[in-house]
């Protein structure tokens, strides 16, 4: 995970003063300042895979589509099919430039009068934009970011947690769906949804209702010993899984197919930004493709380092970490279509030193909830 220098005074989320209070390491991260991690990268990852932690999402960006052509609109705008959405669903998708780089990867969310994008926190103001300059028809877009705190419980103990909290019926809800419930007095909006693998809740809070909530989850997670997870860990926990991040394994110069995203493009939904384009990618084949590698050794991968074959350089490291679950090292990058297919041995250069890597099966973590 890449941390960036700020080109301007970065903003404070809703729970601040809270990861503060908590001993946090704090980073200016996609315009806010965001905590890293609290008691250590591995502790807090475990805590996740083993029971149940809480993050601080709220640097991430929300938008709300409303108006009579709001699903055209956004059948347009992204590759997978919304219109397959029920009210409380939600859908992974992406938006495309025209010669089918990724904008950003996103959730769509169908809500009962309207439609809420959840985008990338360091892409909210390009993403804004992109979809402003291509509104047409009967269509009304909000950025409403700034009037939400979120939090995200995540990990094989996350229902115990939010049950604490709310009386939703949480064993009937399926991953992937949305709901309003009632916390600390407050409505809230949440989803079983999350970036960890592991079975979790996101939840939407109104800045004014942000403390009350924040400490009925503290208490509600006392009860299992929930930990407080910052940035690092959730940068570990995603890749486990390969789960895309956006800046380092996708980005305007990568497209949905050779990134490993083909399932979430619908050509059979109608016409939508870079159709033609990723279709021939799809017919044709990519010259390259997204994969996951496990290196030898307890060598560190960090985005950036070349990846080698027979002495030549044939790609970069995208994302890598030491795995705290699986106690190895583990990175994606791209590699040439002909170098991907499972078990190939290619070498990460890593301070000189060439570490070989193994072509495998993603996710890399076999065992979380949700795979």
């Amino acid at each position: 995970m890449e941390v960036e220098q700020p080109d301007r005074e970065p903003k404070k989320t809703p729970f601040y003063k809270y990861h503060i209070e908590a001993g946090a390491k704090m980073v200016p991260f996609a315009g806010y300042i965001m905590p890293i991690q609290y008691a250590g990268i591995t502790k807090e990852h475990l805590a996740v895979r083993k029971n149940v932690g809480m993050f601080d999402i709220s640097h991430m960006g929300e938008f709300d589509i409303s108006g009579p052509d709001a699903l055209a609109f956004i059948q347009k705008m992204t590759v997978n099919d919304a219109s397959k959405l029920e009210v409380g669903q939600i859908q992974y998708s992406c938006m495309c430039y025209d010669d089918g780089g990724i904008v950003d990867d996103l959730l769509v969310y169908r809500l009962e009068d309207r439609f809420m994008l959840v985008v990338n926190a360091a892409n909210l103001d390009k993403d804004f934009k992109w979809l402003e300059s291509h509104l047409e028809g009967d269509v009304k877009l909000v950025n409403r970011s700034d009037d939400y705190g979120l939090l995200a419980i995540q990990g094989p103990v996350a229902q115990k947690v939010v049950e604490e909290m709310c009386d939703y019926d949480l064993e009937s809800m399926p991953y992937y769906t949305s709901a309003g419930t009632n916390i600390a007095g407050h409505d809230v909006l949440f989803s079983r949804t999350g970036y960890t693998g592991e079975d979790g809740f996101e939840l939407y809070i109104t800045t004014h209702a942000a403390d009350d909530v924040w400490a009925a989850a503290i208490e509600a997670g006392r009860k299992y010993n929930m930990q407080l997870i910052g940035l690092g860990a959730r940068d570990s926990l995603r890749l486990e899984m390969k789960m895309a991040l956006y800046g380092n394994d996708i980005d305007k110069t990568t497209n949905p197919i050779e990134a490993g995203l083909a399932w979430i493009v619908n050509f059979n939904k109608g016409d939508f930004i870079a159709r033609e384009i990723l279709e021939k990618e799809k017919k044709e084949k990519p010259k390259r493709r997204l994969i996951c590698l496990e290196l030898e050794g307890r060598a560190f991968p960090r985005h950036g380092y070349d990846l080698v074959s027979n002495g030549e350089v044939i790609g970069q490291v995208t994302s890598g970490t030491f795995s705290p679950s699986l106690q190895k090292p583990i990175a994606m990058g791209y590699l040439p279509l002909k170098l991907t297919r499972l078990g190939n041995q290619v070498d990460v250069k890593i301070r000189d030193k060439l570490y070989p890597a193994t072509v495998v099966k993603p996710p890399f973590y076999k065992e979380a909830t949700h795979r």
